[in-house]
């Protein structure tokens, strides 16, 4: 560890109450996709705060915006990305063992957004403490991204070119494992389609019905049929929006469903959402309904970058790793219990890689430890994960870097309650502050090691060049909020 990443280490930590509050306040706000207001709002304060010139509503996206900081001629342009949306239906109280809905049907941070803006935030001010504290030409900015889980803000600023100006950009997740985060993963698009049809008596009058639900129905069977004839990295999925109302005797006269398809490669998607347009089309035909299809989002696939993925590592692998008490050790160990033991070995890196996987079964006392205060072993690779992401659109246009730090216990489901209770603990804290070390340390790296940017660059330009980046998301077409 040198000493200017030492130094902004102990800035870090000299000011992690402030991150660690940040995360809390936007854990108990826990705002929706693309209405993250509260949120946004609170960033922009804080930014300002700390010296940022904030830029608003990026992209005319009410909730997105970023804070730059800029030293001597600007240097080298460093992204670091922030999310905050959280999820519908998993308002939970925090440090519990057992389902408790804070909020009646309300939302909750199941995939830890709230630490994922907050650790990026802190490392934006530790890069900005070392800038200033010797001068080093160079630029960071923080970007807040609304709507991953439901909006892909990423995306859209891709498609208007933000991305382009960066050298570099880094973001991370919370997990259940220190981990880099490398290969491909499935692009995706989201279309919302909204059939209108007749209402009539069910029973009395059922002739002069045209039901919606009956065309929403139609549509989701065709859907079946066709994951035949689908590559094997191609999935759908779907949602009831609208079911058309609560009352079986009227034939309903409205319904909506929420379309998710997705393959490895955006052209791929794009002509399997192709067919998919044709189910509904048909749908519609043999119900004598119409209907509104609206583009809600899409997002491209990963493009890894062994070169800047070392520089992860290699900071986050000289830090010291998270101390836990007892305390914190006990509160994970019986949260652990309360969902099904993962089946396999902690890390992505395990499944393509049996050396690591031997490395991590010991060092996880083969996948018994509650908390996995451990770093797997470094990989990089372009193994294929089904998932998908829109930092996927940031990494077609800037080198990209991303890790995963353990804010859960191990094996700990995505989008649970599990993880919106341990997020606002003080597990998530030390796992978000760990993640910011690890950020701000790489950032510092490539803004004095020109030569190891130099290389990432080199990389990048020969991983996309076959085609370049194909953007899932028309001209012209805004975010679309998906209303509860």
């Amino acid at each position: 560890m040198t000493d200017y990443f030492k130094n902004a280490c102990d800035y870090i930590d000299f000011n992690s109450k402030k991150y660690t509050d940040l995360s809390h306040k936007i854990w108990e706000l826990a705002e929706l996709s693309l209405k993250e207001f509260g949120s946004a709002e609170l960033y922009q304060k804080l930014l300002s705060e700390e010296g940022f010139v904030v830029e608003s509503n990026l992209c005319d996206i009410p909730t997105a915006f970023s804070g730059t900081f800029k030293s001597g001629e600007g240097g080298p342009v460093i992204g670091i990305l922030g999310e905050f949306d959280a999820l519908s239906g998993l308002s939970q109280k925090a440090g519990e063992l057992e389902r408790k809905e804070l909020v009646k049907n309300g939302s909750g941070h199941g995939c830890g957004h709230n630490m994922l803006g907050a650790g990026s935030f802190a490392a934006a001010c530790g890069v900005k403490h070392f800038l200033e504290e010797t001068g080093t030409p160079g630029t960071v900015i923080f970007y807040g991204c609304p709507g991953e889980e439901g909006g892909a803000s990423k995306a859209y600023m891709a498609r208007d070119g933000v991305w382009k100006k960066l050298d570099a950009a880094f973001s991370w997740h919370p997990g259940d494992t220190n981990e880099i985060t490398t290969g491909t993963c499935n692009s995706c698009t989201q279309v919302l389609y909204k059939f209108k049809g007749v209402a009539s008596h069910a029973a009395g009058n059922p002739e002069q019905g045209r039901s919606a639900l009956d065309a929403i129905e139609l549509m989701n069977i065709g859907a079946q049929y066709l994951r035949e004839h689908m590559a094997t990295d191609c999935r759908i999925h779907y949602a009831m929006i609208d079911g058309g109302g609560v009352s079986p005797n009227v034939v309903q006269p409205h319904a909506s469903v929420l379309y998710m398809v997705r393959s490895c490669k955006v052209a791929d998607t794009l002509e399997l959402q192709r067919r998919v347009d044709l189910l509904a089309e048909g749908a519609a035909k043999m119900t004598e309904t119409t209907y509104e299809r609206i583009f809600v989002d899409g997002t491209a696939n990963t493009v890894p970058n062994t070169a800047l993925e070392k520089i992860l590592f290699d900071s986050l692998s000289v830090l010291p790793m998270p101390e836990y008490t007892a305390d914190e050790q006990k509160y994970a160990a019986e949260l652990k219990a309360t969902f099904p033991g993962a089946t396999e070995l902690p890390g992505n890196a395990c499944r393509f890689d049996t050396s690591i996987a031997a490395e991590v079964k010991k060092l996880s006392d083969n996948g018994k430890r509650a908390i996995n205060d451990f770093i797997i072993p470094f990989r990089s690779g372009n193994e294929f994960t089904p998932g998908s992401t829109d930092v996927g659109d940031v990494s077609w246009l800037t080198p990209t870097a991303q890790l995963t730090t353990a804010t859960f216990p191990s094996g700990s489901p995505g989008h649970s309650w599990q993880n919106v209770s341990c997020g606002a603990t003080t597990i998530g804290d030390k796992g978000l502050i760990f993640a910011a070390k690890a950020i701000c340390g790489a950032v510092i790296d490539v803004l004095t090691n020109p030569e190891k940017l130099s290389a990432a660059k080199a990389e990048f330009a020969e991983r996309t060049a076959d085609g370049g980046y194909v953007c899932p998301i028309p001209d012209g077409v805004a975010p679309y909020v998906i209303e509860d």
